[in-house]
């Protein structure tokens, strides 16, 4: 289905330079994350004191929770290089044998979406990682040959949203790893005033509150949004965010109080309406909403699942009576069935 869902957080920003400048540059300007940003403050103390590379960093979790700047961060407070590419990006071993080859000691290489990597790039990382040094066959049949090349030691930064699709043996090499956890309301206001600033825009803290609680407790969301309501704000209230003109602009975009959306909305009605709060399957709820299975798993149901409105059992998805609640569908508790 082809849509400008205005709050999917896989969707490119339509101004990459302004999403770099919200990017936070330390941890003394990142906000929320406290635990990872405490254990990994210090470990590259600690590092920093051996005047060695950090241990390879594995971060998971949604999307839009700060995995490609937190790798940022880290780079800028170990005062070194950092080399960005994705797992899709990397087809071939050779392709990846190219980028470790080319590190600097001590350089950050950050792989995004690292569970796409393929077997044959994923197995070159293996003696990266471990022995720093790079194994791969080149040519083919009677001609192939076993190619080793010691690199510069370095620190691998992987990101991905689907934490059980890595395979074991490259899940164990990472000595760090982290779950980044949605953000709270108040964090999410402190994000928001800090972009608020970078952008010049004057607001109002109860606009800032109401933005933040229909971001989906994500930062690239709540920034996404607050570029939106600076659009009205222009036009509506003399360039000021205030709670009316949020509200406005909010409701207009379709983005509910607590920060559902049209898909959102239509998924729990499917869920609830056609198949009776279910359990249904996956595969049968993603074609009822006309959505692929990625975007329902990835970015539709992790919010969901955190808000407490649906479950996954091994029967299928299943909504519960909070999802009714908001909705405003009543349920017959003994039967099952919609009043």
């Amino acid at each position: 289905m082809e849509n400008d869902r205005l709050i999917d957080s896989d969707e490119i920003s339509e101004d990459f330079q302004t999403e770099i400048s919200l990017r936070p540059r330390n941890f003394s300007e990142y906000v929320g994350q406290e635990r990872i940003k405490q254990t990994l403050s210090i470990a590259i103390r600690a590092a920093q004191k051996r005047v060695e590379s950090l241990d390879h960093v594995l971060l998971y979790g949604p999307p839009g929770l700060g995995k490609t700047t937190l790798a940022n961060v880290i780079s800028h407070e170990m005062k070194t290089d950092i080399k960005v590419t994705s797992g899709p990006a990397i087809e071939k071993a050779g392709d990846l044998v190219a980028i470790l080859t080319r590190l600097q000691k001590g350089d950050i290489l950050f792989i995004d979406e690292i569970h796409r990597l393929n077997k044959v790039s994923e197995e070159v990382l293996y003696s990266a990682m471990e022995e720093y040094r790079v194994s791969w066959v080149i040519e083919q049949g009677l001609k192939a040959r076993s190619v080793n090349l010691g690199i510069q030691p370095f620190t691998l930064i992987g990101a991905t949203t689907k934490y059980g699709k890595l395979s074991p043996p490259l899940r164990d090499r990472f000595g760090s790893i982290f779950r980044l956890n949605f953000y709270t309301d108040p964090e999410m206001t402190t994000i928001l005033k800090r972009s608020s600033n970078i952008f010049k825009v004057k607001t109002e803290q109860e606009g800032l509150e109401q933005i933040a609680k229909r971001s989906r407790k994500t930062p690239r969301i709540g920034n996404r949004l607050l570029r939106r309501v600076r659009d009205f704000s222009e036009i509506e209230s003399n360039g000021i965010i205030n709670l009316d003109v949020v509200i406005n602009a909010l409701d207009q975009l379709e983005v509910d109080s607590i920060g559902l959306d049209k898909i959102d909305i239509d998924f729990l009605n499917s869920l609830i309406v056609k198949f009776g709060g279910g359990p249904v399957g996956l595969d049968t709820l993603s074609a009822s909403i006309n959505e692929d299975t990625g975007t329902v798993e990835d970015v539709i149901e992790p919010f969901l699942l955190n808000l407490g409105f649906i479950s996954r059992t091994n029967r299928g998805r299943i909504a519960t009576n909070l999802a009714y609640e908001h909705l405003g569908i009543e349920i017959d508790p003994k039967q099952g069935n919609l009043i």
